[in-house]
């Protein structure tokens, strides 16, 4: 899962960031409405973490944007402004949750479950492909019911690539959906999670293949 947190103060950007990459979460931080604006056009995230007062306006004006580039994709508004009728403004303007600063860590992480359950966010906890199933909200691989540790990153991979199974994901929305914007990515650095998750996917007799689509992407489909 990758999440867009728009933040201007640099201790709790900090601090959420430790939390959510904790959790396996890539994080994109950026800290004003026109970072975020323009993290926004990228598209690739799957869920926004959004602060109500920036250094360059209010933060509920980006819901707008956000869902022009990224239909559908899950809003909530961490801020100190918790009164109701803010948590009211808040949610009439399109976010699927408020959330008043201070909060449990382990709140925010419960939020994030429910809203990724919400049609709004993903339209089926599931997708099945063979013996492999993969949670989308758990970001969890399994093969029959017996869960796979895999790395986060490959976990990624895997999520990309099954959520678009049959089709081919192209490598830069592969490299999106697996990197955050601070990262620095080696030029085989995707292929190499891609070969150690192919050869754990065979070894574990999953059913499935990655196939390369030379110059293009990869492909997810049943083996045979």
């Amino acid at each position: 899962m990758k999440i867009l947190l728009v933040e201007d103060e640099i201790e709790m950007a900090g601090a959420l960031r430790v939390v959510l990459e904790r959790e396996g979460f890539v994080v994109d931080h950026v800290a004003s409405l026109a970072d975020a604006a323009e993290a926004a056009l990228d598209g690739g995230h799957d869920l926004v973490l959004l602060d109500r007062t920036l250094p360059d306006g209010e933060g509920l004006s980006l819901i707008g944007p956000l869902r022009a580039a990224n239909a559908g994709v899950p809003v909530i508004v961490l801020t100190a402004r918790g009164a109701v009728p803010d948590r009211v403004d808040g949610l009439d303007h399109g976010a699927d949750d408020y959330l008043a600063k201070p909060f449990a860590s382990e709140e925010l992480m419960a939020r994030i479950r429910a809203v990724r359950r919400r049609p709004a966010g993903v339209t089926t906890e599931r997708v099945t492909l063979a013996r492999l199933t993969f949670d989308l909200i758990h970001d969890e691989a399994f093969i029959d019911d017996h869960r796979v540790d895999l790395p986060r990153r490959e976990l990624r991979v895997l999520a990309a690539l099954i959520r678009r199974r049959g089709r081919t994901v192209l490598r830069t929305a592969l490299e999106q959906a697996v990197y955050g914007f601070d990262d620095e990515i080696q030029s085989n650095t995707l292929d190499s999670h891609i070969s150690r998750l192919r050869r754990k996917l065979a070894e574990a007799d999953a059913g499935v293949e990655i196939h390369a689509i030379r110059g293009v992407g990869y492909l997810l489909r049943a083996a045979g």
